[in-house]
């Protein structure tokens, strides 16, 4: 056999090889890349901080890290504290106001609304272990983040040393190109989640919800989970609004349907395409790709995978036939 035909038989199997092993690791795999591509976002504000002087003291890598985490964690405390303490308060009477406004419904009020709570407790404990299982890929993506976004570069440096010399330097520039690219993509989700958090609070403030401005921040901060995030705000905003009138559900459930339809057919599209370069089509192309190859995780780094792809495309087919 010429050795042109056995070296491309080789590599054909080895190539399958990996596809195969690939699939058998695709849940480790895709946390991986998921913290992989978060981790390349945020590096710049940890970059950031690390340049600054405090007070007289330059913190290290580590260090900044942890600032940021601690501030992140600071603003998440004030706003549980804010909410908690009112919305405990109010709980009990929360839950007795929705349950007599559901009995005032014809076709509700003969359901046994205690049956109802059976049937969500034993349903909560079959799902017990998915929601287990997804705790702890958040937790191993967030300790992945923080060690590549700390040592990122220097393992990245390693694994291109196989990189044949002449190439290396050319790989490594289109990756720093797609890496400058892909943390725009952070700032046209900010974006979207301030969007988001400024038509709840207009909205539920004219309907009148009690703690209007709780939601609109939980909307915003939520949007950033695709799917998850949404529902999660609806499921809120629809059990404060019970409280008072079915109609203000209806109303909550309408705002949340055309907002929707408004951000995935033209916010999204629109925003992304200014902020990291990339054609609408093509975003909603992602998305699409992105959500049937891996659900929420694969809609999450839809786009920053777009704009990685565009960089080795352009630079490794469509430069070479220029």
């Amino acid at each position: 056999m010429p050795d042109t035909r056995r070296n491309a038989v080789l590599l054909a199997f080895a190539v399958a090889v990996c596809l195969i092993i690939s699939w058998f690791l695709r849940h480790a795999l895709l946390i991986l890349y998921v913290s992989a591509v978060f981790a390349v976002v945020f590096k710049p504000a940890v970059d950031w901080v690390h340049n600054r002087t405090l007070l007289g003291w330059r913190p290290g890598r580590g260090a900044a890290l942890l600032l940021l985490i601690a501030l992140v964690l600071l603003f998440l405390g004030a706003l549980l504290a804010i909410a908690v303490p009112s919305m405990l308060d109010n709980a009990v009477g929360l839950s007795t106001m929705l349950e007599d406004k559901l009995q005032s419904v014809p076709i509700l009020h003969r359901f046994d609304l205690g049956d109802l709570r059976s049937r969500i407790t034993s349903g909560l404990g079959a799902v017990l272990p998915e929601m287990t299982q997804a705790t702890t890929d958040v937790l191993t993506g967030l300790l992945l983040i923080a060690y590549l976004i700390l040592d990122g570069n220097a393992l990245l440096g390693r694994i291109l040393r196989v990189a044949p010399d002449d190439q290396r330097n050319r790989l490594t520039q289109t990756l720093h190109r797609a890496a400058d690219r892909m943390r725009h993509w952070l700032t046209g989700q900010a974006i979207l989640m301030a969007i988001l958090g400024a038509a709840s609070a207009v909205t539920f403030g004219f309907m009148g919800l009690p703690y209007f401005y709780l939601l609109a921040v939980f909307a915003g901060v939520a949007n950033i989970v695709p799917l998850l995030g949404p529902l999660a705000t609806v499921i809120a905003a629809s059990a404060v609004a019970a409280t008072q009138s079915l109609w203000k559900v209806v109303g909550v459930l309408i705002f949340y349907l055309v907002y929707q339809q408004v951000e995935n057919a033209f916010l999204t599209p629109k925003i992304m395409k200014a902020q990291v370069q990339i054609s609408s089509a093509m975003v909603v192309i992602a998305l699409l790709l992105g959500g049937e190859l891996a659900g929420i995780p694969g809609v999450l780094v839809a786009v920053p995978s777009a704009v990685l792809l565009e960089e080795l495309a352009n630079e490794y087919l469509v430069s070479n036939h220029q």
